[in-house]
């Protein structure tokens, strides 16, 4: 949630005025690396959050509304965005797709408790439960045809040993899906990161930005969700203290089925390598569209290139 769109409290006040509400102060957002955010306080101590969508176009980002009021309704913390005054939960601002949330009480937890893992495994259960016979459908942005057209534009780029790592991920996922061809699917979060949820000590209030959202292999979900929760960072070794508890208290909910158990390692080292080539190709593009100022965050590569040789190992 970097801020690439600048906003002045004019600006926000004006969009705030959509939903009869009188901005008196506003702050961007320096963390995640996909959406322009801030954080504004209403005249009577209420607080938002103002997200403008940098990637999704209105289309894609009317998505996310009826999804969050669903998962709401289905008792999973989210933040639904607000409905303006003409009975829009998407408006626009700058010429991109923005809404408005309210901002929920917590911080992002660091570091992380077993109890917050436990936590967290049993609301990704729910959350994909809830999901399952959503009526709504979205492909996965960012899954197999991405990271395939990425691995090829990074490639250039890598020493030999990085492009080795990467055939070898990316080989041995492809032929893990080709033989479990029957791992579960639905709709995921697609980006559940720390911090990407609230907590209140222990207690779970909220996961936030479904940007990613799409259909997948739940497992992926997991993995991506584990890799970022159950390591001991800056250390990208798995916690197994962190990863069993996560993981049982998710099949508390939802029990993993046995070719989900077996190639859960794979998917593992396929999410870190993910978002290796996620963070690859942001910085690249920072770079050739000038993005870079105090409010933009740009997380670091090498941090999930140690992450996929950790799950190789």
């Amino acid at each position: 949630m970097s801020v690439y769109t600048q906003l002045s409290l004019t600006d926000i006040q004006q969009f705030a005025n959509q939903y009869n509400l009188e901005i008196v102060s506003c702050q961007p957002i320096q963390s995640g690396i996909e959406n322009s955010n801030y954080f504004v306080q209403n005249t009577d101590g209420r607080e938002f959050v103002l997200t403008l969508f940098e990637e999704l176009n209105a289309e894609e980002a009317a998505f996310l509304a009826p999804l969050l009021q669903h998962l709401q309704q289905a008792g999973v913390s989210v933040a639904a965005p607000l409905t303006a005054s003409n009975g829009q939960c998407l408006l626009t601002l700058k010429g991109k797709p923005a809404q408005l949330a309210r901002r929920i009480v917590g911080t992002h937890p660091q570091p992380v408790t077993v109890v917050q893992c436990m936590a967290m495994g049993k609301a990704l259960a729910t959350l994909h439960l809830a999901l399952k016979k959503y009526p709504l459908k979205r492909h996965n942005a960012h899954g197999l045809k991405w990271w395939q057209a990425e691995a090829k534009k990074a490639r250039a780029k890598m020493t030999a040993i990085e492009q080795l790592l990467l055939d070898t991920v990316l080989d041995d996922f492809e032929e893990t899906i080709e033989d479990f061809d029957d791992l579960p699917k639905g709709l995921i979060h697609g980006d559940l990161f720390r911090d990407n949820t609230l907590f209140d000590d222990d207690k779970l209030t909220a996961i936030l930005d479904f940007s990613e959202a799409g259909k997948d292999y739940w497992l992926l979900d997991i993995a991506i969700t584990v890799n970022d929760f159950c390591s001991d960072w800056p250390n990208v070794s798995l916690n197994n203290e962190l990863y069993q508890a996560f993981l049982a208290a998710y099949q508390q909910v939802r029990p993993l089925t046995d070719d989900e158990q077996e190639v859960l390692p794979t998917f593992l080292a396929m999410a870190a390598t993910r978002f290796w080539l996620s963070r690859l190709s942001v910085a690249r593009r920072n770079t050739e569209e000038g993005r870079i100022n105090d409010d933009v965050l740009q997380k670091d590569p090498q941090e999930m290139l140690n992450m996929v040789k950790a799950r190789l190992a």
